[in-house]
């Protein structure tokens, strides 16, 4: 599918849909949690729903009702068939963790985009807790669980946050107390926080060292809870974005207080000089001449694509630096976004961990999305600056935010939609 985007005035309001991370951690905490949790206001989309079909293999219940999910958790079986995640990472790191639970051996397999993605370091994290865990030549995983001692392990810290998550997740089931060491500095500290906060609503207590490098946790139980899941701002980044470039835009169901790092794109718009007003639960952005920023993206790399296309429409050079993580997600982002950019004539250097972006007047182009769902909302955001830019591969925008044409739509967007 692809999508053309003429010229557009902006102006509406919006709510932010609910937080992709925040869901996917609720309902795995709810099943571990034996008995029956609701999650309330989940995200519907390709990586939730890859979530919760792998726990339906494993005798975890997800049925609907008219708030959300009820998860029925507490009982593992041994899946028959293989455990595949699409494209999920979280859904595939996190379950990876949860098979050493599991008595028998479970095959968890991933489509090939999240295939390529390192997890060794999870791997061997988790072989040092005497789990047999191991990775295929055909990258499928193969985790024979059943007993978790518990004791000592070490990992890196700036790979990936997903495999301390992980190894939190199932660490309260070990035998004896365990320890989680990291060998080096811990990026996206974000998401490793929210994990510890979602523990907490399920009554799992962490201790975490002020350097976030070491965290302890004692044999426990998870209770069931009622999980509420508030508002995404990495999705929200792009609607904030499209109000400072293109018209009037009041996006709600934000929390100012929230630990997603990428609520940083309301302190980043403001520092480029974007009209930017936050109130109890929304933000409100005009049109606004924007200027040049130097940012560093270490712990909010999803807001890299974001920033960039901002980047390219203000006055000056800007300089975006703690990128390299960017480079194995959905796809290799500082070089599908130096390629966009470059196609609608704004002068790009790449690094390997900075891009740097002198903004100019844009000009349209077709845009090679490399299906990534970031790189086709930030690109989609100059379309409404310069009109004539086609976005391909539209639909991969269903990973997280399947909503996000409609929504861009319906606050003055100007899209057309073709091959769906």
């Amino acid at each position: 599918m692809k999508a053309s985007i003429s010229k557009s005035d902006i102006k509406g309001r919006v709510s932010a849909p609910p937080s992709k991370s925040y869901t996917l951690r609720g309902v795995l905490c709810a099943a571990l949690a034996k008995g029956e949790s609701r999650i309330v206001n989940p995200l519907g989309s390709d990586d939730t729903e890859a979530a919760r079909d792998v726990l339906g293999k494993i005798g975890v219940s997800v049925t609907e009702d008219e708030d959300g999910w009820r998860v029925g958790g507490g009982n593992f079986n041994a899946p028959s068939g293989d455990l595949f995640c699409r494209e999920s990472a979280v859904t595939l790191r996190f379950m990876t963790a949860i098979c050493a639970l599991i008595p028998g051996r479970c095959h968890l397999t991933a489509a090939p985009s999240l295939a390529r993605r390192p997890i060794d370091p999870l791997i061997q994290a988790m072989q040092q807790l005497g789990i047999d865990c191991k990775q295929e030549a055909d990258k499928t995983i193969v985790v024979r669980g059943g007993r978790l001692r518990g004791g000592t392990t070490e990992l890196p810290g700036n790979i990936s946050s997903q495999y301390v998550s992980a190894l939190l997740l199932i660490s309260p089931f070990a035998e004896e107390s365990m320890t989680i060491r990291l060998t080096t500095h811990l990026e996206s500290q974000p998401y490793v926080q929210m994990t510890i906060e979602s523990l907490e609503k399920f009554g799992i207590k962490v201790e975490a060292s002020p350097d976030f490098r070491e965290y302890k946790i004692k044999k426990q139980s998870y209770k069931p809870a009622k999980y509420l899941v508030e508002g995404d701002w990495s999705s929200a980044s792009y609607l904030l974005a499209a109000g400072a470039l293109g018209g009037e835009i009041e996006v709600t169901n934000l929390n100012p207080a929230s630990l997603q790092g990428d609520k940083a794109i309301a302190d980043f718009l403001r520092d480029m000089g974007a009209d930017i007003i936050i109130k109890n639960d929304s933000v409100i952005v005009h049109k606004s001449k924007l200027k040049a920023l130097k940012a560093d993206l270490t712990d909010c790399t999803d807001l890299l694509p974001t920033v960039a296309v901002l980047a390219a429409a203000a006055e000056g050079t800007s300089e975006l630096t703690g990128i390299a993580r960017a480079r194995i997600k959905e796809s290799d982002r500082p070089s599908a976004l130096a390629e966009g950019l470059t196609k609608m004539g704004i002068k790009v250097v790449e690094e390997e961990n900075k891009l740097t972006i002198t903004g100019s007047r844009v000009k349209g182009a077709e845009i090679d999305t490399r299906g990534d769902h970031r790189i086709a909302m930030a690109f989609s955001l100059l379309g409404v600056v310069t009109g004539g830019t086609v976005i391909q591969d539209a639909e991969c925008v269903s990973k997280t935010y399947p909503e996000y044409w409609g929504t861009l739509k319906s606050i003055g967007g100007e899209v057309k939609l073709d091959g769906k």
